[in-house]
């Protein structure tokens, strides 16, 4: 059995009382002493000794004659005036951090009943916040006092994981914010649906700067807006929501954009200028495109997340802005800080919170729920409920998460495609002949692009590299290229036929290709590869 240790305050009011008679008061701090199905091992009595002392001996002299067993330990604690709330929560902060708390050999309960009201508030905060590994202590009065009667209590669990009703209504509540976050989206991907709810919990626990990585179309900006929505509908958040491409700053303009200027501080500069990050004071500042800034945009950027202020250009007075930043970029900033080109303490005061965003072709189960996504917000703009044929819909489905289908754009090309199809359809319905063409119009679209070999790009030899370790150095220069494409095609395909398929369509045009994927198979073990492993190394 564990030590049963409680915490509390000496009750400067419940607790008084002399003579004889103070047997027939209930005193909230005595009482621990009293229950029969309660055994406190230890109390710890926070006292203003330069006030109380008197009063502190008679409690540990009764409680001791109740209950010899129990041990009283006094701490001398002391507020200027108990009912200020910043005085009273540092004392308390600095006892319970100094406290040898002993999980392992003890457990705690914080006494809640006797204290001001200000301090029984302090100690609802430090224990829901786990400053003080403890549950919730109340005792109650007796209905009709007499001597000897302790009166009641109570434990509260202030991990609300223990409440079933409670747990799952919060499970229901956290469900409907990342549905949110996701603008109601039921993606089937695990891995995103994962991120999405590390970037809830992240969202509403810190306003450290969070930074989205991903290629462009990926969803950073709508995903930005959604947690501004989100935030804001939690009171968190009482300004506004300002977006910035920083791609489109450039020179000075980028300065006195993003930090405003005063009169006079450069040619045509005729009237103040507060700036966005004025602007967003209050609400949450969305950088999209952040690796496009200037190296002296940057410093200024980081003197601002860090201090919450910063002087406009022009200027010696130095503007207050108190926002929450995200950023968002489709670069490596990690190379662009190796290249010169990003500052190396903007990205570390940016990267604590880092995510990345796929794009549609590392979330092909989520293509499907985006198509009913993308034309219910046709219908909300056109007015027109626009839907597909069964045949015309597997058919799209089919060439989308395809290898020929490449997204370059991503969920934005998605969208785009959409509304072609719903804006060519006649009678609200797409047919197969509307699908057909667009998928030509998408090979057309996409055809000049290096991707259209389907060798994949930018990661591709890393990917390779990563797969084979030290092998890779005992690869002829003359196959490697070659090893690249496959592995590539592979990652791509769906199954082992279809990479075969994809490699030996030439051979298979002359029919001089019997078995594609065994031929494919041989291939990858020259090599100690094998098609699961390539696919596992995706991403």
């Amino acid at each position: 059995m564990k030590t049963r240790v409680v915490l509390g305050f000496l009750g400067m009011q419940l607790d008084a009382g002399q003579g004889q008679g103070r047997w027939e008061k209930w005193r909230p701090t005595v009482s621990l002493a009293m229950f029969e199905d309660f055994q406190a091992d230890r109390i710890e009595l926070l006292v203003d000794q330069r006030r109380f002392r008197e009063l502190s001996r008679t409690v540990q002299q009764d409680i001791a004659q109740m209950s010899p067993q129990t041990e009283v330990r006094v701490h001398d604690f002391h507020v200027a005036d108990p009912w200020d709330f910043e005085q009273m929560y540092a004392r308390m902060f600095d006892f319970v951090h100094a406290y040898p708390f002993d999980t392992e050999h003890e457990e705690y309960l914080v006494h809640i009943t006797t204290g001001t009201h200000v301090a029984q508030i302090c100690w609802f905060l430090l224990t829901e916040a786990r400053f003080v590994p403890a549950v919730l202590l109340q005792t109650s009065p007796p209905r009709k006092q007499k001597a000897g009667d302790p009166g009641s209590h109570s434990l509260i669990d202030l991990d609300l994981a223990r409440y079933d009703p409670i747990a799952q209504r919060f499970q229901a509540a956290q469900q409907d914010t990342a549905s949110f976050l996701k603008s109601g989206i039921a993606t089937r991907s695990a891995t995103f649906n994962r991120m999405i709810e590390q970037i809830e919990r992240v969202a509403v626990r810190s306003k450290a700067p969070i930074l989205l990585m991903g290629p462009t179309g990926a969803g950073k900006s709508m995903l930005a807006r959604n947690l501004f929505e989100l935030k804001k509908h939690r009171h968190e958040l009482k300004g506004r929501f300002v977006e910035v491409n920083c791609a489109t700053l450039r020179g000075d303009g980028a300065g006195s954009a993003l930090f405003g200027h005063v009169r006079g501080a450069f040619t045509g500069a005729q009237a103040e200028r507060a700036g966005l990050l004025k602007s967003a004071d209050q609400g949450l500042l969305f950088l999209d495109e952040i690796a496009e800034l200037g190296l002296d945009e940057q410093a200024m950027l980081l003197r601002a997340i860090e201090d919450k202020r910063f002087p406009p250009l022009g200027g010696d007075r130095e503007v207050v802005s108190d926002f929450q930043l995200l950023a968002g970029t489709n670069r490596d900033l990690a190379q662009a800080v190796a290249e010169g080109r990003f500052r190396e303490d903007l990205f570390a005061r940016l990267n604590l919170w880092t995510f990345y965003l796929p794009g549609l072709k590392d979330r092909q189960e989520d293509i499907e729920p985006n198509l009913d996504f993308e034309l219910d917000r046709y219908a909300r703009v056109h007015g027109e409920r626009v839907t597909f044929n069964r045949e015309a819909r597997e058919r799209f489905l089919r060439f989308a998460t395809s290898i020929e289908a490449l997204w370059p754009g991503n969920f934005r090309d998605l969208g785009a495609s959409i509304t072609r199809m719903a804006t060519l359809s006649q009678h609200g319905r797409i047919n197969v002949e509307v699908v057909d063409e667009e998928i030509v119009r998408l090979k057309r679209l996409w055809s000049g692009l290096s991707g259209g070999s389907g060798a994949g790009g930018g990661r591709d030899d890393e990917d390779v590299i990563a797969l084979l370790g030290v092998r890779w150095q005992q690869v002829d220069r003359f196959e490697r290229s070659q090893l690249i494409d496959v592995v590539a095609v592979c990652q791509q395909a769906r199954n082992l036929s279809e990479a075969g398929r994809t490699l030996f369509q030439a051979s298979r045009a002359r029919k001089r290709s019997s078995n594609d994927a065994d031929r494919l198979r041989k291939y990858l073990a020259r090599f100690d590869l094998c098609f699961d492993d390539l696919r596992g190394a995706r991403g």
